[in-house]
């Protein structure tokens, strides 16, 4: 059989792209697959030309129903006969489907894994001539994966209880070493029937933005493209992404909203108007994205901090799947960075699973704080390799490197001095020589470590911890209250055997100003974040708590009193009562960072 010949005849390509060839091939012989490919690498064509190809029916597990109407259409568009089973059709609807499944006239039923929580649908299945079962985002089947899905479990045993044996191929675009062990397990699929093309995304170029005004940075970036160029940003919340659609709208840039809040039906009229070009820019939470088949957008902007490397790797690899040159920015804060671990503590796990959830978090803010290739970054973390890309923001950056050896000793000689027993912002404040009476109480200003870089603020001393971190001569233990200890690089350092060098204080220009630069934005987001976590508590809306007009007013008041606090807009001796220390200290808090 000559598969160039089918895949032509099916689909229109000429050629195979790297890997499809070989699962294909695996797939007609009845071999249980495993594919990683990353995302635009064409994955649907490894089960789409085999369930062509073969006698009986291919049955895909999807995890979305939008990703399952998408790929219907699409298959339908090329002339092959294609349904799905799931909620938004109604019984009757479905009867018929089924119907036509059975007596032969579909060849690919895309169903969610769900579907097999039901008996009914279980016995149906028992009767079909399966022959290939296609398990898309296969990662969502490892409890390690950044989307695990019980359902999924639960099919796969599901599957073992099918009459005939059929062929399995699991497919995925983010699979860590850890998550396709888990998938090789639970489907016992064997390491010599896995097919891992890399990760690379030669057409990207990766971005990371520390520590700006982002309507003044996005503004900018916005300017400097053809008003033409189709783009994704992501937000963390839903309100985040109505204000920055609106403040987008407002200023004459078309852009659509998806978040779960909306109903289905916006939702399906908003991606329609992205899909078709009637707006160029969706700004969106991660429920937005998977199976969006758009292959002229030419950017994606993480507007939030993503949870995961996974997560953020999928979602960037959303742009550029024509091949053309696209970016993939990540605007860092580190706000966003509490905001996260408020929602791991707020979330629903057991210990271990949030310790999970903290070191992934953990490596997000190592790629942010890496000088080092980003794209050759992601590629490590998913247990790949690859030389510098040459054009991320790390690789073409042009400022000086600088020895940092002594620094990185100081450092270094303090963690151990605190007994490898510390995080972060301890260690910084011993360096820096901070008063702090949570400090004083361990008697460190007995340290000979202590004040030894008061020359430095501690949020510099801070982001020079994060830099050592990142760079793996400091390692962080799981868990919220995460501690440094001096890896065996570190070591080295402190040995006199190697030295740490850093390219030299970034120097960046003042964002421009605009309706929201009268207060200070950086303090007003961690205020926003300590109102959110109130009103969780209290069950209120954040309104209730304090106006933004209030949280605002506070960056200017900057109170440290009773007193002073009442001196803030919005603020009366009620509010002062219930909310005021909170408030204070964070405030207080705010200033000592940014000393």
């Amino acid at each position: 059989m000559d598969l160039e010949e089918e895949l032509k005849k099916y689909f229109g390509f000429d050629n195979f792209r790297a890997g499809q060839r070989q699962i294909v091939e695996q797939v007609l012989e009845g071999q249980d697959t495993l594919g990683i490919l990353p995302t635009g690498a064409g994955k649907s064509i490894c089960y789409q030309l085999p369930a062509m190809l073969m006698s009986g029916v291919t049955l895909v597990i999807s995890p979305l129903i939008s990703l399952m109407k998408d790929q219907v259409d699409q298959l339908e568009a090329a002339g092959i006969s294609a349904t799905f089973l799931n909620s938004s059709i109604d019984m009757e609807k479905a009867n018929l489907r089924m119907q036509k499944v059975s007596a032969g006239q579909i060849k690919l039923l895309f169903v969610a894994p769900e579907r097999f929580e039901s008996e009914s649908f279980n016995s149906y299945v028992q009767n079909l001539p399966i022959d290939l079962v296609a398990i898309d985002e296969a990662h969502c089947i490892s409890q390690w994966g950044h989307d695990f899905r019980p359902s999924y479990l639960a099919f796969a045993e599901r599957i073992k209880s099918l009459p005939k044996k059929p062929t399995l191929l699991a497919l995925t675009a983010t699979a860590t070493p850890r998550v396709a062990a888990d998938i090789q397990n639970v489907l016992d699929i064997s390491l010599e029937k896995t097919v891992k093309t890399g990760f690379l995304r030669e057409n990207l170029r990766f971005e990371v933005v520390k520590n700006t005004d982002k309507r003044s940075w996005l503004r900018n970036y916005l300017k400097g493209r053809d008003a033409a160029d189709s783009g994704i940003i992501y937000c963390s919340t839903r309100k985040d992404v109505e204000e920055l659609t609106d403040w987008l709208n407002h200023g004459k840039l078309k852009a659509g909203r998806y978040h779960a809040g909306l109903s289905e039906a916006e939702r399906a009229q908003n991606q329609e108007d992205f899909l078709y070009d009637k707006v160029q820019i969706m700004v969106a939470t991660n429920a937005f994205g998977m199976g969006i088949n758009k292959s002229n957008v030419r950017f994606v902007i993480h507007y939030a901090t993503p949870a995961n490397i996974e997560s953020y790797y999928q979602e960037a690899g959303r742009a550029g799947r024509d091949g053309l040159a696209s970016d993939a920015i990540l605007l860092w804060s580190l706000n966003d960075l509490r905001i996260r671990i408020f929602l791991i503590e707020q979330s629903e796990g057991d210990e271990c699973h949030k310790d999970h959830e903290y070191e992934k978090l953990r490596q997000i803010q190592a790629y942010a704080n890496t000088e080092n290739c980003l794209q050759r970054f992601i590629l490590r973390y998913f247990g790949d390799e690859g030389e510098d890309c040459g054009k991320c923001s790390n690789c073409v950056d042009e400022r000086v490197l600088t020895d940092i050896t002594v620094d990185a000793q100081k450092v270094m000689s303090c963690v151990i001095r605190m007994g490898e027993r510390f995080g972060k912002t301890a260690v910084a404040g011993v360096l820096a020589g901070s008063s702090n009476k949570n400090l004083a109480r361990w008697h460190f200003e007995k340290l000979s470590t202590y004040g030894i870089m008061k020359s430095n603020s501690q949020k510099s001393i801070a982001a020079l911890i994060d830099f050592l971190t990142s760079e793996g001569y400091l390692d962080v233990t799981a868990g919220k209250f995460s501690m440094l200890s001096v890896s065996n690089a570190g070591r080295q350092v402190l040995k006199g055997e190697a030295e740490v060098k850093r390219r030299e204080t970034l120097k960046t220009e003042k964002p421009a100003k605009d309706e929201r630069s009268d207060f200070n934005m950086q303090l007003f987001e961690a205020l926003r974040a300590l109102r959110l976590e109130i009103a969780h508590e209290s069950k209120l809306p954040p309104f209730m708590i304090f106006s933004d007009a209030s949280l605002q007013d506070m960056t200017r008041v900057m109170p440290t009193t009773d007193d002073e606090f009442l001196e803030v807009s919005g603020v009366g001796p009620q509010k002062l009562e219930k909310y005021g220390e909170a408030f204070l200290e964070a405030i207080s808090q705010f200033e000592m960072e940014n000393a």
